[in-house]
C-alpha cells in the first residue's frame, strides 16, 4: 500500500513466476492480470533469486526443471532467505514423489502439468490468503487452547503454526484421548483456509458399503435407494479442510480411491460419467501405528507416504503432567459454565492427587475425573477427596520406582488394567473385539473388568 496525494493506494500483490519456458510464463502472467494480479517472470534460479531479493513478492510459482538447476533447490532456498514467502511448484503430470519432497521442504503448495487455470486460480487465492490471516493469527494463537508450558507442548504449538502456512498433508499421531481433533482444527483455523468448512471424517464408523458414497457423494439412480444426487463430504469440504480421524481404520478398496483423490485432485460421485475437481486440504489422525500396518499389509505404502508428508505426534498426558494444574482449571471452567455454575477453585491437594495419576485415557480421562468431582464438591471447592480415580486410588507416578515397587499384587493389578483398558480403547470399547486382541474368552474379559472396577 501506498500514499498518494493523501490517499492510500492498494497495489496488487506481486507473483514470481520461474519457468524457463516463454509460453508458460505469458500463459501463467495472463492468468494472474486477469485476476488483478502483478506478475513478475524469471527464467531460471539465478533470475529468479534476483528478482526475489528485489522486493516484495507475495507468491512465487516455480517449475520443477529449470536450466541451471531444480525447483526443489529454490524451495530449498526460500525457507531460509525469503521464509514469508509461500512457493508453489509446478511438476510433470504423475509425478507424485516430486510433489512431496516439494511439501516436505516447504511448499505451500503443487499444481501438475498440463496446467488445469480453475485449479491454479484456486491455488494462488489461497496462497495470497495467508497474508490476510496473519494478523487474525495473532489473535488466535493455538497456545489459547493447546494449553500447557511444558516442553513437549511448547514444540507442538511451534510445529502447528509452521505447518498451517502450508497445504501439505498432515498426519496427526497419538494415543487416545491426547486431542488430536483439537490440533487439526488448531491447523485449520491458523491457515489460509479458516474461513471455509472443517469436516472431520471418523472412518471407522461408516459402514463400508456406504463409504464411497459417504465420501464422493452420489448420482439419483447410481443404486438402490439412491433417490436424488447426493454430495459428498469431500465436496462438503469444497475450498476447506478435510479430517480422516481414525484414517487406520479405512479398508483397502476405499485407500486406493483415497490415495487417487489426494494425488489428482479430482473425484467421480459414484455413478457420475466423468470426474470433478475437488480443492481440499487433507488432515489424518490415528491412534494407531501405521508404519506398522504397512509392514503387515493392512495399510497402503504409497497412501502412507502421500497423508504422511508432514507428521505431528501429540504427547500422552503422562509426559506433561506439569501442565495438569492449567489443564484442570481450564476444564473446571469449561464444564461449570456448562452446568451454569460459578467455576470452584481447585484445592492444592486436589492437584496433587490429579498430578499422581497416570491418565491411560489422556486428557478425555482427566476431565471425566473433574466432571465427577465437580458433581461430588456441590459447586464449592473441590478438594482431595472428591478426586476419585477409576480403579480405586490414584497409582502414583513416582510409586513406579524400582526402589519402592510396592505390593506385588498391586503391581499385578496395574498392569492388567492398563492392557485392558487399552485394548477397549483400541477397539471402541467392543469387548468381544478386546478379549479377542487380549488372547482370552469374553466371559474372562467381563470379569477382569468387574473385578478391577472398570465397569
Amino acid at each position: 500500500m501506498i500514499v498518494e496525494s493523501g490517499r492510500k493506494i492498494s497495489m496488487p500483490p506481486n507473483v514470481l513466476i520461474v519457468d524457463d519456458e516463454p509460453d508458460i510464463r505469458e500463459l501463467l502472467a495472463m492468468t494472474l492480470e486477469r485476476m488483478k494480479l502483478a506478475p513478475r517472470t524469471a527464467e531460471d534460479l539465478a533470475a529468479a533469486r534476483r528478482e526475489l531479493g528485489k522486493g516484495r513478492v507475495d507468491l512465487c510459482l516455480t517449475d520443477m526443471r529449470l536450466p541451471d538447476g531444480n525447483g526443489l533447490d529454490l524451495v530449498e532456498w526460500m525457507q531460509t532467505h525469503t521464509p514469508g514467502t509461500p512457493v508453489a511448484v509446478i511438476t510433470a503430470h504423475g509425478n507424485v514423489e516430486s510433489a512431496v519432497r516439494a511439501l516436505k521442504l516447504g511448499a505451500f503448495d503443487f499444481v501438475s502439468k498440463p496446467l488445469d487455470l480453475q485449479q491454479l486460480r484456486k491455488l494462488v487465492s489461497t496462497a495470497l490468503k495467508l497474508h490476510d490471516a496473519e494478523p487474525r493469527e495473532q489473535a488466535a494463537q493455538p497456545e489459547n487452547r493447546l494449553l500447557g508450558g511444558s516442553r513437549a507442548m511448547r514444540e507442538l504449538r511451534e510445529l502447528v503454526s509452521k505447518v498451517a502456512r502450508s497445504q501439505a498433508p498432515v498426519h496427526i499421531c497419538g494415543e487416545s484421548g491426547t486431542g488430536k481433533e483439537l490440533v487439526a482444527r488448531l491447523i485449520h483455523e491458523s491457515g489460509a483456509r479458516r474461513d471455509q468448512a472443517f469436516v472431520p471424517i471418523n472412518c471407522g464408523a461408516i459402514p463400508t458399503e456406504l463409504m464411497e458414497s459417504e465420501f464422493f457423494g452420489h448420482k439419483k439412480g447410481s443404486f438402490t435407494g439412491a433417490v436424488a444426487d447426493k454430495e459428498g463430504l469431500f465436496q462438503v469440504a469444497e475450498g476447506g479442510t478435510l479430517l480422516l480421524d481414525e484414517i487406520a481404520d479405512l479398508p483397502l478398496h476405499m485407500q486406493v480411491k483415497l490415495l487417487r483423490v489426494i494425488q489428482e485432485k479430482t473425484l467421480r460421485p459414484v455413478g457420475a460419467a466423468r470426474e470433478f475437481p475437488v480443492d481440499v486440504r487433507i488432515l489424518s489422525a490415528t491412534h494407531r501405528n501405521l508404519a506398522e500396518l504397512v509392514a503387515a499389509g493392512r495399510f497402503r505404502e504409497d497412501l502412507f507416504y502421500r497423508i504422511n508428508v508432514i507428521e505431528l505426534r501429540v504427547p500422552p498426558l503422562r509426559e506433561r503432567l506439569p501442565d495438569i494444574p492449567a489443564l484442570a482449571a481450564s476444564i473446571v471452567e469449561r464444564l461449570a459454565g456448562r452446568m451454569g455454575l460459578e467455576a470452584p477453585a481447585l484445592s492444592d491437594e486436589a492437584l496433587s492427587v490429579l498430578a499422581k495419576y497416570h491418565y491411560p485415557g489422556n486428557v478425555r480421562e482427566l476431565e471425566n475425573v473433574l466432571e465427577r468431582a465437580l458433581a461430588l464438591s456441590g459447586g464449592h471447592a473441590v478438594e482431595a477427596a472428591d478426586i476419585q480415580i477409576r480403579g480405586g486410588s490414584a497409582p502414583p507416578v513416582e510409586a513406579r520406582d524400582e526402589a519402592a515397587p510396592g505390593p506385588l499384587g498391586s503391581q499385578l493389578e496395574d498392569v492388567e488394567r492398563e492392557a485392558i483398558l487399552k485394548a477397549l480403547e483400541q477397539t471402541r470399547y467392543n469387548k468381544t473385539a478386546a478379549a479377542r486382541l487380549l488372547g482370552i474368552s469374553f466371559r474372562a474379559l467381563r470379569y477382569r473388568i468387574k473385578k478391577l472396577g472398570l465397569e
